[in-house]
């Protein structure tokens, strides 16, 4: 296994006990949500911020989050996300990306997302990163028509797409 992708693999379920301990330390910084990663020119992205961190986003002026993860507790997600959103003054956009099967159209409707709100602030997360890196990868390379390499790279930061994953991000232009 890659050392990104493990790196990854390792920080979600070390993000999924840390959500589960009522005393851990709370993140003072966006940037250390986990598994942060922003490309110049484009929007924040991260693994799943928990109750607090999506206050913080709000705080910080995101007007619009995107969340590629399904709601469950495998997936580490936060239950009442649209809510804590609405109550703090952003929007919740929720397309959720089976993990074992992501699709053309689920692509499809992410760039549609993209581009409705392409004047708003703009984060966007999943569980762990990794269906939103290899979404970006996509976007940056079919949609804004970017050098795949340098795509390539920071998707590799997150981890490096196998299985399905692999044939997504193969199906780029």
């Amino acid at each position: 296994m890659p050392s990104s992708t493990a790196k990854t693999v390792i920080g979600f379920v070390r993000s999924w006990v840390i959500r589960r301990i009522p005393f851990t330390k709370k993140s003072s910084a966006i940037e250390e949500i986990y598994n942060y990663h922003e490309v110049a020119g484009l929007y924040p992205t991260s693994g799943q911020p928990s109750n607090n961190e999506l206050k913080q986003l709000c705080s910080a002026g995101y007007d619009v989050v995107i969340n590629l993860a399904p709601t469950s507790s495998l997936e580490n997600s936060v239950i009442d996300e649209a809510e804590i959103l609405a109550a703090h003054g952003s929007k919740y956009v929720h397309l959720p990306v089976d993990f074992k099967n992501p699709t053309d159209e689920d692509f499809t409707q992410f760039v549609a997302v993209l581009r409705e709100h392409k004047n708003s602030k703009v984060w966007v997360h999943c569980a762990a990163n990794m269906r939103v890196s290899a979404f970006n990868y996509r976007y940056r390379v079919d949609v804004l028509g970017e050098d795949e390499a340098n795509a390539r790279q920071d998707l590799h930061e997150i981890w490096e797409p196998f299985g399905v994953w692999k044939k997504f991000i193969e199906r780029a232009v």
